[in-house]
């Protein structure tokens, strides 16, 4: 992999534009499937409570030889372990499972608003980024009057709000409220779980290149600045998204990418979900 870009987060952290997802990824196969995206040149893994492969992700990490300070590490609290009576001791749980000192970016997951737990979360992630068990503190799935509502409390402003961003659902009003209140907008199913890859302006720009229809959505992510985490299981696949530095789209290109948004969501809405993340 070319040199990637850094993005600069609200308290200086350098994190890598482009990182590595691990949603849905097995148990058994996260530790191999990790080695090989490390392999591949990236230094940006994401993982969370949720998806029962932390301790794959830290396995890879190990195995890998790489020093710790080379591979940038996301993970994510769990809806059921929001609160102060869960949220530490859930954090220190994915610190072990991880088998690191600090972990690069910790992350609400859900806001879970019928709850009502946000705000009282995000004082416990407060103390973890003041002791150092987090060099950056975000949140993920944050609709602007959630972001809004934490931010009245909130003494540590969030470095990262983790949402769902492709093509064909952009959620702009939420990107730019992300924005304009300091936070780095980062983007999951950034292929919207392959069915983007299949509409004719991406088919069409990806002919014209000579790359992938994969390469033309991230290389639309990266170029409008985002930090993106394509996932694969598939070895040539997971290089190949790597592989998107050594090209850019026009602004015409990145026009036709763009007029593709619509308002059809992939995953739960994050006004009303609010399932634990704790297995049955």
């Amino acid at each position: 992999m070319t040199t990637q870009p850094m993005i600069t987060l609200n308290n200086g952290v350098q994190i890598p534009q482009l990182g590595f997802g691990t949603f849905r990824v097995d148990e058994a196969e996260t530790q191999r499937i990790v080695e090989t995206a490390l392999e591949a040149g990236y230094r940006h893994i994401d993982t969370a409570a949720g998806y029962y492969n932390e301790a794959g992700v830290g396995a890879a990490l190990k195995a890998s030889g790489l020093a710790r300070d080379e591979v940038f590490i996301t993970t994510k609290l769990r809806n059921g372990d929001q609160g102060r009576d869960r949220a530490r001791d859930a954090f220190e749980a994915s610190r072990e499972a991880l088998g690191v000192d600090a972990i690069d970016l910790y992350l609400v997951h859900w806001p879970v608003p019928s709850r009502g737990l946000a705000a009282e979360t995000w004082e416990v992630l407060q103390e973890v980024y003041a002791d150092g068990g987090a060099r950056a503190i975000g949140v993920s799935n944050f609709l602007p009057n959630h972001l809004a509502r934490l931010l009245e409390t909130a003494q540590v402003v969030p470095a990262v709000n983790q949402i769902e961003v492709h093509p064909s659902f952009q959620q702009t009003d939420t990107q730019e409220a992300s924005t304009a209140a300091g936070l780095a907008v980062e983007a999951y199913a950034p292929i919207g779980q392959g069915e983007d890859l299949q509409a004719p302006a991406v088919t069409r720009i990806a002919e014209m290149l000579d790359v992938t229809p994969g390469q033309v959505v991230i290389r639309w992510h990266l170029q409008q600045g985002r930090i993106v985490i394509p996932k694969s299981a598939t070895p040539a696949r997971i290089a190949s998204n790597a592989d998107v530095f050594g090209f850019e789209l026009d602004n015409e290109q990145m026009a036709a990418l763009t007029a593709m948004d619509s308002d059809q969501r992939m995953f739960p809405d994050p006004e009303t979900a609010d399932f634990t993340q704790f297995r049955d």
